[in-house]
């Protein structure tokens, strides 16, 4: 994780806010915030099925016991 991404103080973040609002404009930040959460959630399902594909392949494996 890199510090320097979380290590905000009181006054950047309100900077930050604004010059995102400046970038984007007040109608596009829901469609962009929709576009990040659509992609949020398509990861973790992404990161699901490989969870559940590797544990069904173990459990496939002749010879060894799961219990």
């Amino acid at each position: 994780m890199n510090p320097l991404l979380f290590n905000l103080n009181g006054w950047e973040i309100p900077i930050l806010l604004i010059v995102v609002l400046l970038l984007f404009g007040g109608k596009k930040i829901p469609e962009l915030m929709s576009g990040l959460g659509k992609g949020i959630r398509s990861f973790k399902k992404g990161m699901n099925d490989i969870e559940d594909d590797i544990k069904a392949d173990v459990s496939d494996k002749p010879g060894k016991s799961n219990s």
